[in-house]
């Protein structure tokens, strides 16, 4: 298999892995405020994203693949809502366990992976058509 179309697999697992980085990013996020409907139920809780790295043997190199979702085991924040239907009988309901600050930090971190294997992608392809050019003429 020639280098240029390893290049572009090896990236384009990498585009993979951060599309799907970024799609938990965004489940967390759309459930930051989302709050259990009863007294005493856990309301959402984060997921993190896991990578492996996997010999592809076709392509002697490794290419990154996403694991499985781990919940962050972390307390949930709890605030002082007594009219709320999810309230305690101290009257504090339980929120997820997601920071949005950090939440948005890690989806810069995969916006700016996904960007730097899109980049490897296109000047691939530039090297590859130039070296058409050169054998052409």
């Amino acid at each position: 298999m020639s280098d240029f179309t390893t290049s572009i697999k090896i990236a384009g697992s990498g585009l993979n892995a951060q599309t799907a980085r970024m799609r938990v990013i965004a489940e967390n996020m759309a459930n930051a405020d989302s709050a259990g409907k009863t007294p005493g139920e856990d309301p959402y809780r984060r997921k993190i994203p896991t990578f492996h790295a996997i010999l592809n043997n076709e392509m002697d190199a490794y290419e990154v693949r996403v694991g499985r979702l781990s919940a962050d085991m972390s307390d949930f924040v709890t605030r002082y809502e007594p009219g709320h239907p999810a309230a305690d009988e101290q009257g504090y309901v339980k929120y997820p366990n997601v920071n949005t600050l950090i939440e948005t930090m890690d989806m810069r971190e995969a916006q700016r992976s996904y960007e730097a294997n899109l980049n490897v992608v296109t000047v691939t392809r530039q090297m590859l058509g130039r070296t058409l050019d050169i054998l052409r003429g």
